[in-house]
């Protein structure tokens, strides 16, 4: 091509020169200049280089313009054969000459065909087609999770959709899932096919009442790849729980420990759980019910007030919201025993006898053949001791015992005797009364029993005479201050009420019993002495105040300790009245300690204005003495000279 062009080029030359000679032989002559031929461009196609997925180089070369001006040239392609202006164009620049551009946003794996064109005045030329294929980029498939459906107690529809192969044939898809976050193919998997597109599964054997979290996967040659996480929760089935009877246990012959064990709540609270028992198969709730608490688990109760020697059935039971469950029937038989018996305070108590009984509250599932009373000077006597047979069968029962000796402590049981053996009752005492030395009558026709102490005899109630032995009349001071002052002698009623003279006779100042014509002939007030041989003899301070007092609380407060009367002196608290130098806490002239404490004066004289006094309180079991001023109001017991 360029040895043409030289070879044009030299033609023109020469025929240049002959115009030239020519105008000059005959310059009148004129000359025309030859015409040029324009013609398209000529280009050419280079070949693409630097080929990707995405993009390669592109170019051409123009080079003639055909005797005109090159506007515009650049390349064509398309993935079909021949691409023109009308395909995708991109230009690159003017004129002749080569050129080359970078071509991007390409198809990848993709074959394109290309050619290189020039635009001048006669129109577009074309170069030759080449063509080249993009490279492939291959990656992890792209995947979506599909929300979970069709959700039941134990199963749901779950799946995905491949959206994206990545380049890579997809060879698995499907998902996964499990009761923790952001599953993978290491926990529970479910492959559903293979390729793009969506898919779906009905999964089975889930947990009731779950949550669990679910991820679509998919498997190319470069990896698995995972949706976004959803979660679902599975639907509870309610149902009646389960609960198994636990076997009774601890057998005696009133009680038995029974349970049971809810092992699964049905998917519902357990509201209450328990035992059911009767006489007879199959016991419901309508039966006897034993509540034992709510929920799972196992639970007992110890069950008392059966009947000994009778078989019983029992169920375990457990209530939710879809009824009441019941466990399989166990049954036990309470022990036979021996009879259970109570034994009852000694009443009516003499010199010689009482009133001695008890009460059989069981009979041990066996008849009772015997009940009755022991006694005897020692504790915990039993029917090798003196025994007093009181019928049979249950109840309550008593007996007068006579033959008894005077002052003297027994005890006594009650028992009673079925074919399992004999039982007892808890063991009680009582003391006779002493031997009574008759009656006192004072001036004012008063009369009182008397009672022997070892070898003194006393008075058996307070005195309550109004008048001296002479027959002259005892002030009564009613009035708080006018007692408060006195100097000589008085008395009162305590609270100034006469409702108390039988009970618990008179307050005496001690200037009354100073003058000492208080007692009835033959009597007088106590002296230390006196007092002290008394407490002796009922064995010292420490207890001989329990002996004094009324046993019980039916004129003492509570808890009256000790006080059992074993002497017979019977004393009552009477209470006192408040003198010139009070008790602490307590005002001159008023009434105080009723049913709280006796207190009784003592005729020996001490230094002035102070006098002796000895008494027993009803929170306390001794005996004691002490000191106040004369014109205090106390009690008074009298002794046989």
């Amino acid at each position: 091509m360029k040895n043409h062009f030289v070879i044009l080029r030299v033609l023109l030359a020469v025929l240049m020169l002959s115009m030239l000679f020519y105008c000059s032989k005959d310059s009148t002559k004129v000359v025309t200049p030859p015409t040029v031929k324009v013609s398209l461009p000529i280009v050419t196609t280079t070949s693409a280089s630097t080929v990707t997925a995405t993009g390669a180089i592109l170019g051409g070369n123009v080079t003639s313009d055909g005797n005109a001006t090159i506007t515009e040239r650049g390349v064509v392609y398309a993935t079909t054969q021949n691409p023109t202006t009308s395909n995708t164009k991109v230009a690159v620049g003017t004129g002749t000459g080569s050129f080359t551009t970078n071509v991007t946003g390409v198809t990848a794996g993709t074959t394109y065909y290309v050619r290189a064109y020039a635009i001048n005045s006669q129109g577009t030329a074309y170069g030759s087609q080449e063509t080249f294929s993009t490279t492939i980029t291959l990656s992890l498939a792209t995947i979506t999770t599909t929300a979970a459906s069709t959700i039941t107690s134990t199963g749901a529809t779950l799946g995905g959709n491949v959206t994206g192969d990545g380049n890579a044939t997809v060879s698995e898809c499907g998902v996964v899932f499990a009761t923790t976050q952001n599953p993978t193919t290491s926990n529970t998997k479910v492959a559903i096919g293979t390729g793009t597109g969506s898919f779906t599964s009905n999964i089975t054997g889930l947990t009731a009442g779950t949550t669990y979290f679910v991820r679509a996967y998919a498997t190319n040659s470069q990896g698995t790849a995972y949706g976004s996480q959803v979660t679902f929760t599975t639907s509870l089935t309610l149902s009646l729980a389960t609960v198994s009877t636990t076997v009774a246990s601890n057998i005696t012959f009133f009680g038995a420990t029974l349970g049971g064990n809810v092992t699964n709540d049905g998917n519902a609270t357990v509201i209450e759980r328990g035992v059911v028992y009767a006489t007879t198969q199959n016991p419901t709730t309508v039966n006897i019910r034993i509540s034992i608490g709510t929920g799972t688990g196992s639970f007992t109760s110890n069950i008392a007030g059966l009947t000994g020697g009778t078989t019983y059935y029992v169920r375990a039971y457990a209530v939710n919201s879809q009824g009441t469950a019941y466990g399989s029937q166990e049954s036990f038989t309470t022990n036979i025993s021996t009879p259970t018996v109570t034994t009852a305070s000694a009443s009516n108590i003499t010199s010689s006898g009482a009133t001695l009984g008890g009460n059989v509250t069981n009979d041990g599932s066996a008849a009772v053949i015997e009940r009755g009373i022991v006694y005897a000077t020692t504790e915990n006597p039993t029917t090798a001791n003196t025994r007093i047979s009181i019928g049979n069968g249950t109840g309550s029962f008593s007996s007068n015992i006579a033959g008894l000796i005077a002052a003297k402590t027994y005890y006594f049981r009650a028992y009673a005797i079925n074919n399992q053996g004999t039982s007892y009752g808890g063991n009680l005492s009582f003391t006779t009364a002493p031997s009574s030395d008759g009656t006192i009558t004072d001036t004012d026709g008063n009369t009182y029993a008397t009672v022997n102490i070892g070898s003194q005899v006393w008075m058996a109630s307070n005195l309550k005479t109004t008048k001296f032995n002479n027959g002259l009349n005892i002030p009564n001071v009613t009035d708080n201050t006018a007692w408060n002052n006195l100097t000589n002698s008085g008395y009162c009623w305590y609270n100034n009420d006469n409702a108390n003279k039988n009970t618990y006779g008179a307050l005496y100042n001690w200037y009354t019993v100073g003058i000492g014509d208080l007692c009835p002939q033959g009597w007088h007030v106590p002296t230390r002495d006196e007092w002290t041989i008394l407490t002796d003899y009922l064995g010292g301070a420490e207890v001989a105040g329990g002996k004094l007092k009324e046993a019980g609380t039916s004129h003492w407060l509570s808890p009256n300790l000790g006080a059992n009367n074993a002497s017979g002196f019977s004393g009552l608290p009477g209470g006192c009245r408040q003198g010139t130098q009070p008790f602490d806490g307590f005002t001159a002239g008023t009434f105080s300690l009723f049913g709280q404490a006796a207190l009784w004066w003592c005729s020996t004289k001490i230094m002035s204005p102070s006098a002796l006094f000895y008494g027993v309180v009803y929170n306390y079991g001794q005996f004691g003495d002490g000191d106040t001023y004369s014109s205090a109001g106390f009690s008074v017991r009298c002794i046989k000279n």
